[in-house]
Parts: structure tokens; C-alpha cells; sequence
């Protein structure tokens, strides 16, 4: 049967304006990551991404590098899309980026002009789309003068493969000079793409301020530190979680302190109604200068589950000071 969109999909979620531009954006978006490469089956990244559209997520967030292997996400992606996304195009906010490795050679990774529009191509071609709606540096290179890296990212929007363009892990003087440099060419730097959650809070030293006023969105990445923010780990380390796996995680990160403040998170979110992932999402989602937080899904429940945060009532000044002994930068690192 073709896919047909949940009629209901816009009746229970705010769009929220990024930064100083007209472009809005869910408060939770999708994310296709580690769940979303060739290990993984089609038919459930099909289901999770059929899901999260009926649920109102509109974007879709994707790098040249997501999968395993590299460019893997981008393909999956594709052939979704063409399945049953396309007639839904100008209701889908899709985003891809260029900065890690992709392929042989001195012009595979960075922020040069050769290698980011070289990516930004062939970023289209897996996905098949005519154009990215956002498309990202996704790291910042210091032996690329920023000027080339903006002037690539500009080219890309004045040749209309691109709608709009971000940075992603740039510091907060490294935003600055990426704001400017775009401006030079009359376009702007429309948002921001950090890691943020409780256990990773180094953005808070100085990057909100910057973007607040250079008028720039953020979209964190990362806000459930990897599975650390969930009950996941409170019984154990079970067989096929990411800390037995040892891709991104070990058995090392679970320490008797994270354990600790985890359990501590755990009694807050209780007495919200919440898990502990739906309160780490409304933690990150309380900074006005957040317009959304990117989550991974591996199942349809779990991608449910961490949409409800949505449903509970913004954080109240007391829950704030409360989860602050246990949101401690470090942790689990």
C-alpha cells in the first residue's frame, strides 16, 4: 500500500522560528545516525521515519558521513524518500553536512571549496534530492581559511543546491567569523549544530550569548549523551546496548558516579511523569536560544517514547535548580 500521511500529523506541535529567519522548525527533529546505515533494516528506518512525519517531525537531519558506511544514511534515506516522502517535499525540512572523512585521497574531508561542494553533490545524488534545505560545515578546519569554507557554503545556496546553510561544532569565535564571512556574500548564517545535554554542557561557555545576538538558531545534537540519559544502564550493561557494543560508549562510562546522578535525574523525572530521556529533552529545550533537539531512534517505541516530552509542562525554576547537582559536565565521560 503507498504511504499516506497521518492527516492529524500538525494538530499537537508549535513550530518554533529559527533564530532572526522565517524558517521553522519542530521542537524534536529526527536525526539518522547510527541507526540508519547498511547494518540496519530498511524496513525499520522506513517505519521510524514514516512514524516521526505522521508525529509532526518535519526534519530530518543527515551528514555526508552517517551510517555504517559512510554516505550509507544519506542512501537509505534516498530510497525512503522516494518510496514514500516524495509527494511531501515542501512539507520536509531536510539537512545534510561536509567535514569528516568520505573518501581516498588529500581532498576527502575539511572545509576546502574542492571538498565541500564536491561532497554536497554527491550528498544529493544518495539522497536524490533536486536540493538540502540546510546544508552544513560540519566542523570547523584550521587549514582552510574560513572565507573558502563560507564561500563554498554560499555557493551552494546561490546555485540553489541549498536553501539555507549552518555551521556545526564551531566554537563561539568560530561562529562569529563564519557569520561574517557569509555575510560578505549577502547570505546568512542561519543556525548552529552543537553537542548539548546534561553531561555535556560546554556550549554554556560562551555560544548562546553569540548566538542570541548574531540571531542564530541552534539545533542540539546529542541531547540523551548517547544512551547515558536514559534508564538504560540502572540494572546493568545489557548485551546489545552501545556500552557492550564499545562503538561510541564502554563499560568504563558507567561508573558509580554516573550511577548516581543518574538516579538522581531518574527521581526528578518520576515526579514530572516523565523517563529520564523526556526530561533530558526538556532540559536542553528550556534555553530559549534552542530551537530544537535532534534524537536518534532505533525503534518506533523509542522514537514515541522521547516525543512525549513534548506533552509535559516546561521545567519550573525549582525542577531547574533540582536536576543542577546531577547535571554535571564530564559525567559518563
Amino acid at each position: 500500500m503507498p504511504y499516506i500521511a497521518s492527516p492529524e500529523r500538525y494538530d499537537n506541535t508549535t513550530y518554533v522560528k529559527t533564530g532572526r529567519s522565517g524558517l521553522k522548525l519542530p521542537p524534536i527533529s529526527l536525526g539518522i545516525w547510527n541507526n540508519f546505515g547498511y547494518d540496519r533494516p530498511l524496513e525499520t528506518q522506513r517505519a521510524i521515519i514514516r512514524r516521526a512525519f505522521d508525529l509532526g517531525v518535519t526534519h530530518i537531519d543527515i551528514a555526508n558521513n552517517y551510517g555504517p558506511p559512510p554516505g550509507s544514511a544519506e542512501s537509505n534515506f534516498g530510497s525512503i524518500f522516494a518510496q514514500d516522502l516524495a509527494p511531501y517535499r515542501d512539507e520536509l525540512i531536510v539537512s545534510s553536512k561536509a567535514g569528516y572523512n568520505m573518501w581516498e585521497g588529500p581532498y576527502q574531508d575539511g572545509g576546502s571549496r574542492k571538498y565541500v561542494l564536491s561532497s554536497l553533490d554527491a550528498s544529493l545524488k544518495r539522497t536524490g534530492l533536486d536540493y538540502f534545505d540546510i546544508f552544513y560545515s560540519h566542523r570547523y578546519d584550521t587549514e582552510t581559511p574560513i572565507e573558502e569554507t563560507m564561500g563554498a557554503l554560499a555557493s551552494a545556496v546561490h546555485s540553489g543546491k541549498a536553501l539555507y546553510v549552518g555551521v556545526s561544532n564551531y566554537t563561539p569565535e568560530q561562529t562569529r567569523a563564519a557569520h561574517a564571512a557569509l555575510a560578505e556574500h549577502k547570505v546568512p548564517l542561519l543556525i548552529h549544530q552543537p553537542r548539548y545535554n546534561m553531561f555535556d554542557r560546554h556550549i554554556e561557555d560562551g555560544l548562546f550569548p553569540v548566538l542570541s545576538e548574531l540571531g542564530v538558531g541552534s539545533i542540539v545534537f546529542s541531547p540523551l549523551a548517547q544512551g547515558l540519559l536514559t534508564d538504560r544502564y540502572l540494572a546493568g550493561i545489557p548485551s546489545d546496548s552501545r556500552a557492550a557494543e564499545g562503538r561510541w560508549i564502554s563499560e568504563n562510562n558507567i561508573s558509580a558516579e554516573y550511577l548516581e546522578r543518574v538516579r538522581g535525574l531518574q527521581e526528578i523525572a518520576a515526579g514530572r511523569g516523565q523517563s529520564i530521556a523526556q526530561l533530558a529533552l526538556s532540559w536542553v529545550l528550556r534555553v530559549p536560544e534552542v530551537t530544537s533537539a535532534i534524537i536518534g531512534a532505533s525503534s518506533v517505541a523509542q522514537l514515541e517514547n522521547n516525543l512525549k516530552a513534548l506533552d509535559a509542562a516546561p521545567l519550573t525554576d525549582d525542577e531547574i535548580a533540582a536536576i543542577e547537582p546531577f547535571a554535571v559536565h564530564g559525567t559518563g565521560a
